[in-house]
């Protein structure tokens, strides 16, 4: 049997840098120990793996920088998946974000993981979709399937943010949806 991996191509993507995450979802550390960088294009946001030996030089990198990523892309054969992995990084310039949009918009991170699927993580998500369909609210949040919260003891987990600030977790959809009720109807959306 062949390689996991299938080289697809060599390029360069030219985006706005959104910050480092490591194991799992983007969490940052303390210690520096980015495995990925996220990058934001004209069409969609990007997760790019970057190599250890770049690691080090990509430490004063702001957010919202305009960089160019050198890229090789790759097929995983067995999922059909395309990774990025990035091979080098210049800065552009620089342009920030805008914030004000982002503070009124809401994410749910639902774990998918085997321990959060098992104990009725699939049912969480399928009552949060209804849930915030009945209330009108399904278009006003972004729902995101993430790997391991590292709470597998009180699964299914399951994470709000609302404005970026304020996190909720181990609530019932219903309790999420009147949450997202109180915090648009705050900030008049």
């Amino acid at each position: 049997m062949g390689k996991k991996y299938l080289t697809l191509s060599q390029l360069n993507i030219e985006g706005q840098f959104l910050g480092f995450g490591s194991r799992g979802r983007d969490r940052i550390k303390c210690k520096i120990k980015y495995k990925h960088l996220y990058l934001k294009t004209s069409t969609q946001d990007l997760k790019i793996k970057i190599p250890k030996n770049l690691r080090c030089s990509l430490r004063n990198l702001l957010t919202g920088e305009q960089i160019c990523v050198s890229v090789v892309s790759k097929l995983n054969r067995v999922n059909g998946k395309i990774k990025l992995i990035a091979y080098g990084v210049r800065s552009v310039g620089f342009c920030p974000l805008d914030y004000s949009s982002k503070e009124n918009i809401a994410k749910i991170m639902v774990c998918q993981k085997s321990a959060c699927l098992k104990h009725g993580g699939k049912s969480l998500l399928a009552n949060l979709e209804k849930t915030l369909c009945d209330r009108g609210l399904l278009d006003k949040v972004k729902i995101e399937h993430t790997n391991c919260q590292k709470a597998c003891r009180t699964a299914p987990n399951c994470i709000l943010m609302l404005g970026g600030e304020e996190q909720y977790k181990k609530l019932e959809p219903e309790a999420i949806a009147s949450l997202l009720q109180t915090h648009f109807f705050a900030n008049n959306i």
